[in-house]
């Protein structure tokens, strides 16, 4: 894969992109990160980006001409193909104004060749990036900051992780939160129509977060300051293993993401522990 960033604070970079998974996926040759200068596309003494907008208002907006140009010189398939899915591309503008991006986002990202963000910065950018350049806009939340950048930044490690290679095991990348691959969905459907045994049930808790939150984890000692592993994974009975991880994951989706529930595949058994959980507090809230 090929990403592109285009910025005004192209420094701001070099410690991201320096660390960890990204940069080991591009020493090993499965992602090429550019990141480009929009001040080397401007034509005027002061390098000028931005602007006052017409109509008035706070703050500046960024300048399409420099945006337009730098995207021109990259060379990519039209903005009509691209949005067309007849290439594997995509621009994308980040902005407080875009879909919210989230794990599914980052797997429809990382099966492209070639990515670009477009770093909105100060109040905005002028409109006509949206409408005429990018093929798509989002946000890494529903908040602002003051550039895109650290989102850029943000997108740029989910997709990469996503690479094939990219992590060590790429097991782990199925078993984390939000993640639903068709195994899980599968798993769960068959556990739903009243099919039985271990590998049938619910999505499996050590290969598939099925959407749900990631189940705890702990690791050694055993007993630390007096806080015990429980005493479920410490059994050595898978099934009693899948079980309590998720039952767990279900706790912690539903104090913590109760929304995720909406669009999870649920089994009889999760719609069962939910339902008793549900009962439970109430009779707390009774007293």
């Amino acid at each position: 894969m090929k990403a592109d960033i285009l910025t005004i604070f192209p420094g701001f970079f070099r410690g991201p992109l320096d660390h960890g998974i990204t940069r080991r996926a591009s020493e090993m040759g499965l992602v090429e990160i550019a990141v480009h200068d929009l001040r080397e596309f401007t034509h005027d003494k002061h390098r000028t980006v931005d602007d006052r907008p017409f109509g008035g208002g706070e703050g500046m907006v960024l300048k399409p001409e420099p945006l337009f140009e730098c995207l021109e010189s990259l060379q990519l398939a039209p903005r009509q193909e691209r949005m067309a899915g007849r290439v594997k591309q995509s621009v994308i503008l980040l902005s407080a104004q875009g879909r919210r991006f989230d794990q599914k986002v980052a797997e429809e990202l990382a099966a492209l060749d070639r990515i670009v963000l477009i770093c909105g910065r100060y109040e905005g950018v002028d409109e006509r990036v949206a409408d005429f350049l990018a093929d798509r806009e989002l946000s890494i939340g529903d908040y602002v900051l003051s550039g895109g950048e650290m989102a850029a930044a943000v997108i740029g490690e989910a997709v990469t992780r996503l690479l094939p290679g990219a992590v060590g095991n790429e097991a782990s990348t199925r078993q984390e939160s939000f993640t639903i691959s068709s195994s899980t969905e599968e798993s769960a459907r068959k556990e739903s129509a009243g099919r039985s045994g271990a590998q049938t049930n619910a999505p499996s808790s050590t290969c598939g977060s099925g959407g749900l939150l990631d189940y705890p984890h702990y690791t050694r000692p055993a007993d630390f300051r007096g806080m015990a592993v429980p005493q479920a994974l410490m059994s050595g009975n898978h099934e009693e293993i899948r079980r309590w991880r998720r039952q767990r994951a279900l706790e912690k989706t539903l104090r913590n993401r109760p929304d995720l529930l909406d669009t999870v595949a649920l089994s009889d058994e999760d719609k069962k522990f939910l339902s008793r959980i549900n009962l439970d507090e109430g009779k707390k809230a009774r007293g």
